[in-house]
């Protein structure tokens, strides 16, 4: 059974949630809440194994919700429900520690399996989609390189050449064909670089490697 925090402001948006996760019977709804600081006290108190999030909220956004249920239960997932497609608000969303993001008016099936793919432990996201996003704005909001974390250092050179071929939006079966090694090989490298590096998913791997400079923009 996976239980689920419902957090929007409109009574109408969560009511069409509750039924729709509850028609599912390895889902379960074990609340819900309409402003974005009783989502970081309800996700405390209850523990859910995922939040479904909206990103415009009262008193305390979605995205500054997502940061601080991620940084305090990193075993909770978040996934971002909006009415606006690729923009600002989804990037900062994935930033802040969200699993990934649905579009409000998505099938009811597709949301369904996005809960289900993301209370797994899975990144929504393809990483090809998430390059996307992150070239986008890099592109659009240029920063001054930073120095390159002290933690890049713990990877085998192994590591970061697959590192690279993760935030280039490289599958596994992609990164297995590139570097000759086997399924189960190429995983304990992902596995190894999310311990060593401190991240959550693949989206996060993507993230790192393009604020710490490891790959640019257009690159691969």
């Amino acid at each position: 059974m996976t239980n689920l925090l419902l957090c929007d402001d409109q009574a109408l948006i969560r009511f069409g949630l509750r039924r729709m996760v509850e028609a599912d019977p390895a889902l379960s709804v074990v609340g819900e809440v309409g402003d974005g600081e009783d989502a970081v006290r309800e996700a405390h108190r209850l523990r859910p194994d995922l939040v479904l999030m909206d990103i415009r909220m009262p008193v305390l956004d979605g995205i500054e919700a997502t940061r601080r249920i991620v940084r305090a239960r990193p075993a909770t997932k978040v996934l971002i429900l909006t009415t606006f497609g690729l923009d600002e608000y989804v990037y900062e969303a994935l930033r802040a520690g969200a699993s990934g993001f649905m579009l409000k008016d998505a099938p009811p099936e597709e949301i369904l399996a996005a809960i289900r793919i993301v209370a797994a432990g899975d990144a929504l996201i393809a990483p090809a989609v998430t390059r996307a996003v992150i070239e986008e704005f890099v592109r659009r909001e240029p920063q001054p390189p930073l120095p390159q974390p002290i933690a890049l250092a713990e990877l085998t050179p192994r590591e970061r050449e697959v590192l690279e071929l993760l935030a280039r939006g490289r599958s596994n079966a992609e990164i297995c064909q590139q570097l000759v090694v086997t399924e189960a090989t190429a995983k304990t490298h992902v596995a190894r670089i999310f311990q060593k590096l401190d991240l959550r998913d693949r989206i996060q791997a993507v993230i790192y490697a393009y604020e710490s400079g490891i790959v640019s923009p257009g690159s691969g």
